[in-house]
């Protein structure tokens, strides 16, 4: 069955901006969520998010981070997230060839 968000996230009101993904339980460093983009030239900046991407709001001081892995950006942890909290990333996109 498909599921849009990993059984540990769930999105609610952020008080960085609108909506964002907050942890269910604890989480630790290295955890792989899965793909946040997909790449595909008919959206805007060539790819579509999917919901694990669309709801990460931006942080300099994240505590996930998006990287590249072929036609896809994944999301995964760079540090130990507590139940209830945000998770964050730095945003890049835009800037896709200086993360290669």
């Amino acid at each position: 069955m498909y599921k849009p968000l990993p059984k540990e996230l769930t999105i609610k009101e952020s008080s960085i901006e609108g909506l964002g993904l907050f942890a269910n339980e604890d989480i630790l460093i290295n955890k792989e969520f899965g793909i946040s983009h997909i790449k595909n030239k008919l959206f805007e900046d060539d790819y579509i998010r999917t919901p694990l991407g669309g709801f990460v709001n931006h942080s300099n001081n994240p505590n996930c981070e998006f990287y590249k892995d072929g036609n896809y950006i994944k999301l995964r942890t760079i540090k130990s997230i507590s139940k209830g909290n945000e998770l964050t990333a730095k945003y890049w996109l835009y800037d896709m060839e200086s993360n290669d």
